[in-house]
């Protein structure tokens, strides 16, 4: 914090994604934030918009299972909070779902019923085997959108209450108008290097776009949340990125698609055991995700390449074991970068007092960048604005611990 309690701090966020915005909007939240005392300014180098890497491709979990706890016992609480006061439901798809683990084989698309064929129903006078499948296998009555004879066991992963949802585009995006209705500027653009002076940050060398020109951006502290892209600002830090591929697929009006979130092993698609996650979303479609891969991070989250084969396989194994899914039409094949650990343990956040005073970082989330956004936003927003991180000990995710 400067030292003169009425000089003008100039906030620059660097990164649009949901760790960025939502740290935007708990900024203007926090109760020393006034608007004439405080200028924040969010940049993000995508000329799509916020949200266009892992945030706006992700599959929008939100668990008290998560990890680190520590992190985890705020956020769950704020992504309540925050879908009570701003109408989440509506507005970015916020809700309770049920997760389970399926276990069973796929089938081929030649293996359905052909179309006009009916049943000469000469086992109608036997007992109903479907309902002693389904008990036997543990499968829910309502989870009809998963094909019941392929089903070898299901089991609950967590109690009613523990996992929810959000659409992370319409969340990020969200966070990011809220920021702006409480005064955030928004910059598109890149942030090349981060300026300093006797220990202390003074600003942002940015290279804005349309036209590109390049300035200098004064800066009195800078949150560097850019995710997998946050080690090129700051090269010391233990992060690398994981690509992985996902699809959106809007199943047929007609469909009953009860909120489930699926971690499947599925055997007999032609690749061994394969294992996606499964999001029944609100609005009609159905998100799916594979396994990560080495792919090298792009310069720009705009040069992030799709792998087709990686999402025809995808697309495979999920309509394996569904006639919703395989009736429905793809409307998203997409990759992007999951921000990792390179040794390990769970996102790094705080002020790096090692590199210069007034610089913070919050990244390194893993799969768990959404669920966790929240909980690093307040904190991240308690040492900026208040010097201290009250809401939750988060020691043992301090960037001194790698710079």
């Amino acid at each position: 914090m400067s030292a003169d309690p009425n000089a003008v701090r100039h906030i620059v966020v660097v990164g649009g994604g949901i760790i960025g915005c939502s740290t935007a909007y708990y900024l203007t939240r926090h109760p020393k934030f006034a608007a004439s005392a405080a200028n924040i300014t969010l940049i993000e180098a995508s000329v799509h918009g916020v949200a266009q890497g892992a945030s706006g491709k992700a599959g929008g979990l939100v668990a008290k299972w998560a990890y680190p706890k520590e992190l985890v016992n705020v956020s769950f609480d704020e992504h309540v909070k925050l879908a009570n006061e701003h109408n989440g439901k509506d507005r970015w798809g916020w809700r309770y779902v049920s997760t389970g683990s399926w276990e069973g084989r796929g089938e081929s698309p030649t293996a359905s019923k052909p179309p006009g064929e009916k049943s000469l129903e000469k086992t109608l006078g036997l007992p109903d085997s479907s309902k002693t499948n389904r008990k036997r296998s543990g499968l829910p009555d309502d989870l009809i959108w998963v094909k019941e004879h392929l089903t070898e066991s299901y089991s609950s992963m967590a109690p009613e209450g523990a996992t929810a949802q959000v659409h992370p585009y319409l969340f990020t995006t969200s966070m990011l108008e809220l920021a702006k209705q409480n005064g955030v500027k928004f910059i598109a653009g890149s942030v090349t290097a981060i300026k300093q002076s006797q220990g202390k940050v003074t600003g942002v060398e940015l290279l804005e776009q349309g036209p590109t020109t390049s300035r200098s951006l004064l800066a009195t502290e800078v949150i560097v949340c850019g995710g997998a892209w946050s080690l090129a600002l700051l090269p010391g830090l233990p992060i690398q990125g994981t690509r992985a591929h996902s699809v959106v697929i809007r199943t047929p009006a007609t469909a009953q698609i009860a909120p489930y979130v699926l971690f499947t092993e599925i055997t007999g698609t032609g690749n061994g055991v394969v294992s996606p996650e499964i999001y029944a979303r609100p609005d009609g479609t159905i998100y799916a995700c594979g396994p990560g891969d080495d792919s090298p991070l792009p310069e720009n989250v705009d040069d992030v390449v799709v792998d087709a084969q990686a999402c025809d396989d995808l697309l495979r194994n999920v309509t394996s074991i569904s006639d919703e899914l395989r009736a429905g039409e793809v409307e998203f094949r997409q990759a992007c970068f999951l921000p990792v650990s390179s040794i390990g343990g769970g996102p790094i956040i705080g002020e790096v007092e090692k590199v210069a005073k007034g610089l913070f970082v919050a990244t390194g989330h893993t799969c768990w960048g959404i669920s966790n956004a929240p909980g690093t936003a307040k904190a991240i927003s308690e040492l900026v604005m208040g010097g201290k991180i009250k809401c939750a000990n988060l020691k043992n995710l301090q960037p001194s611990k790698y710079i």
